[in-house]
């Protein structure tokens, strides 16, 4: 996941704003988003090859999402998934902050990374680059380095989401998905200097990244209302111009005794000609 932007209690009636692109090489398998069959109450997409993910959600409300740090010159190739710290939390049923508080002992072992876990009441901020918070109450950005890092693609995304959200009505996940697409490139003048280069500092600049080995495989949009009820859509591009699949699903948030005694959502999938019911 390289850029999430999110609304953390601005809205009246929704709590939680969220919207991401995830980027990574094309040639990386991954499966677009479920509820897995080994955690039947997480909803994520999946990492086929270290078998974490990026970003999910629960259906009691837990919530978790993960940048890499661009830092090239420090990597270890060793090291191990980062994806596996926002399935781990996901899985697991500790407080946003006492699972930091473990994390941080160990979490220079991996390479650089931003972490967000949260749940219906409180939502945390974590890198081995930069320590622990809480987050206030606010519109943020987050990308390859520090949580609000005023990037050009952090600040544009930003500003849209607030535009987005002063408009006093609820938002709809097409426009957050939407607003996710802009592929406009910075003059260079004001982009970061990371360890790329040049020319992938302005591969990477726009808020949806193309090029043909790398770019934004899929953009979800998730949002939390009032009364707990879950909003998660997801549009899969694996390297095309033009979404191939896009995914919908809508449940409520349950308390851990409710999850035995509640069926689980049927999600619809869409694809490029029509609608299909995924089962």
């Amino acid at each position: 996941m390289c850029l999430i932007l999110f609304a953390w209690r601005t809205h009246a009636n929704f709590p939680l704003v969220l919207a991401a692109n995830r980027d990574e090489f094309y040639e990386r398998p991954a499966a677009p988003a479920a509820f897995w069959d080994d955690a039947p109450e997480l909803l994520a997409g999946r990492d086929l090859k270290e078998g974490g993910t990026w970003l999910g959600i629960t259906r009691t409300g837990r919530v978790a999402a993960l940048t890499n740090y661009r830092d090239p010159a420090t990597l270890k190739k060793d090291a191990p998934s980062r994806g596996n710290l926002v399935s781990d939390y996901l899985r697991g049923r500790e407080t946003p902050e006492d699972y930091l508080r473990r994390l941080e002992s160990r979490a220079g072992g991996y390479n650089g990374f931003s972490l967000i876990v949260g749940d219906a009441d409180d939502l945390f901020y974590f890198s081995n680059r930069g320590g622990r918070r809480p987050l206030t109450p606010g519109i943020h950005g987050l990308s390859n380095r520090l949580l609000d890092t005023p990037w050009p693609k952090i600040e544009r995304g930003k500003r849209a989401l607030e535009a987005l959200l002063e408009e006093n009505r609820d938002p709809l996940p097409e426009e957050l998905l939407d607003l996710l697409a802009e592929r406009m490139r910075p003059p260079d003048e004001l982009l970061p200097e990371t360890g790329v280069g040049l020319e992938w500092e302005r591969i990477l600049s726009p808020l949806f990244i193309e090029s043909p080995v790398y770019g934004t495989r899929s953009s979800t949009v998730v949002m939390i209302d009032r009364s707990g009820g879950v909003t998660f859509v997801e549009r899969v591009f694996n390297g095309g111009n033009e979404p191939r699949t896009m995914a919908r699903f809508d449940f409520r948030i349950k308390k851990y005794d409710d999850l035995a005694k509640r069926p689980f959502p049927l999600p619809w999938r869409e694809g490029i000609k029509g609608r299909v019911n995924k089962k």
